[in-house]
């Protein structure tokens, strides 16, 4: 009976983890998806919103920009969105770190220049706060095609 009962509990437990590791995948790209149309958008309040404080945003080219200025240079459209199409998504959990790389291409018009296009591979850790997920660090390598 003792052993029944502890079975019963350990495949609950199991069930309940598996359960919550699922809603945390989804939790992570609905927030992924809300960074992705706030950078179109330029939307202070989202933005802002999805970010930590210690955000370290590092761009391809190898500057990196915290917190500050990465909301700043979305809402001035010094760095400015067109388009961004998101593939290739992976996301793995470790606790409540969520590490998500994906393909990213865009279309840009840079304080209002000729659109352009960039072609990156994406490095985004995410950290649960509450029941929050919040972008901590990015990092950006420039890709040959997209994917």
């Amino acid at each position: 009976m003792i052993k029944k009962l502890i079975f019963a509990m350990a495949f609950f437990m199991v069930l309940a983890l598996s359960g919550q590791k699922k809603n945390d995948k989804d939790a992570v790209t609905e927030a992924a998806e809300k960074l992705r149309s706030a950078m179109i958008s330029g939307d202070k309040p989202t933005l802002e919103s999805l970010i930590l404080p210690g955000l370290t945003y590092g761009h391809s080219g190898g500057h990196i920009d915290n917190a500050v200025e990465f909301v700043e240079k979305l809402v001035s459209k010094k760095s400015d969105f067109v388009t961004i199409d998101i593939t290739n998504q992976s996301i793995d959990l470790v606790g409540n770190t969520a590490i998500v790389r994906h393909h990213f291409y865009a279309t840009t018009a840079d304080f209002g220049k000729t659109p352009g296009d960039v072609t990156l591979d994406v490095l985004l850790v995410w950290v649960k706060t509450k029941n929050d997920w919040k972008l901590l660090a990015r990092q950006a390598v420039k890709s040959e095609k997209k994917k």
